[in-house]
């Protein structure tokens, strides 16, 4: 994933700068130029890159700073600042509430993974306890509809959409009524993909956004056009309000850099970001954590998230009892193994411990853990009960 390479090239350039005996000039100007490569090469732009540099700069004065400061402390605060100055748009998305229907409009480029994208974000709510639910509204690409039931049946959402209706703004309004009156909160609305060129198809666009009256409109975008990514963001606000933006393929191509830097030049939060094809491949995107993982100082506050996440509440009191009291058995150790399981990718939560980067768990490694954990399970599943208790 070109992400944990270029986290592991800018953590690699400040571990160099922190080994030196003296923090001079010199050292902070390798270090600097160190970055802005890594940077470069993951498609930044170059003007963010210079302002970037300069930036630090100015902070990191050497000559200005006090006998017995900690330099190296004061340069990795000045890169994590500036690394989360060119992701942040400084402007919050709108939120969906429990129990308060919600209406999510999704647009974007053809083939850019905007239907998986739709799933992706009704799971994740789904997760959160929402009841979420999903509207075919792309009448233009044939197996559309095909796909996006596939995606809801596997994940277990409900759908709507026609084989006989051509008309999306009729099938849009139709299933946005249906799932209100079915007290559904996030109604999530799957739009054809369209270009900045397309004229006809940004029409239908507005038409559809007149007729849902989104609370929400999200552009998914594919990472791998890079810094193009700033005109087609533009075309699409000109449109209609996106309110968001959610970056997908992120775990194969070299722009995803470039992808982060030009959305948010455009002033639209990025929320989430795709890192693979799978259900569950899909992070939140929040800069300072996003930053803190980049350069492996880690995120401990979305580790607890994740716990709480995956081991309810009331278990917790129970679990901690028995490890103080030292009776850890096999059953309980398939419990924690199922738990590891829930919190998603190995390597999504490797990131999060600091002194950890997902450079360490490369793809393949993290398929041959979880089948292994799997294989463990079922060798558990085999036992008898009275095995299974045995310290």
């Amino acid at each position: 994933m070109v992400l944990a390479q270029l986290g592991g090239s800018i953590s690699r350039a400040l571990a160099q700068m922190s080994n030196a005996t003296v923090i001079d000039e010199k050292v902070l100007n390798e270090c600097l130029n160190e970055i802005s490569r890594a940077l470069l090469q993951a498609d930044v732009q170059f003007k963010m890159v210079r302002d970037m540099q300069a930036n630090i700069k100015r902070i990191v004065n050497l000559e200005a700073l006090a006998a017995g400061t900690n330099k190296r402390r004061i340069m990795q605060q000045a890169v994590f600042t500036e690394l989360c100055t060119m992701l942040d748009p400084g402007k919050p998305s709108f939120t969906p509430k429990k129990g308060k229907p919600s209406v999510v409009m999704f647009v974007g480029l053809q083939g850019s993974g905007k239907t998986t994208t739709c799933t992706k974000y009704a799971y994740y709510h789904q997760k959160k306890g929402f009841k979420p639910a999903l509207v075919c509204a792309d009448t233009f690409r044939a197996g559309a509809f095909d796909q996006l039931k596939q995606n809801a049946t596997k994940a277990k959402i409900p759908f709507y959409g026609s084989y006989m209706e051509s008309d999306p703004v009729k099938i849009a309004v139709e299933g946005v009524e249906r799932f209100k009156k079915e007290n559904c909160d996030l109604i999530i609305v799957d739009t054809s993909g369209r270009h900045k060129q397309e004229a006809a198809l940004f029409e239908e666009m507005r038409q559809v956004s007149e007729a849902t009256k989104p609370d929400l409109v999200i552009f998914v975008m594919d990472s791998s056009i890079g810094q193009a990514a700033f005109d087609q963001a533009q075309a699409f606000k000109q449109s209609v309000s996106v309110g968001a933006v959610i970056i997908t393929k992120m775990d194969g191509h070299a722009k995803g850099g470039g992808a982060l830097s030009a959305v948010a030049a455009t002033k639209s939060p990025v929320i989430f970001i795709g890192t693979g094809e799978h259900i569950d491949e899909f992070e939140v995107f929040d800069v300072k954590p996003f930053v803190s993982r980049l350069l492996g100082m880690g995120d401990w506050a979305g580790f607890m998230d994740k716990i709480h996440e995956v081991v309810p509440t009331d278990q917790q009191p129970e679990l901690l009892q028995k490890l103080s009291e030292g009776s850890f058995t096999l059953r309980l150790m398939y419990e924690q193994f199922q738990n590891i399981l829930k919190m998603g990718p190995i390597g999504q939560v490797f990131s999060m411990l600091p002194g950890f980067s997902a450079e360490l768990m490369p793809k393949g490694h993290e398929k041959e853990s979880q089948a292994k954990i799997k294989r463990y399970m079922t060798m558990m599943d085999s036992m008898t009960d009275a095995a299974q208790i045995l310290s």
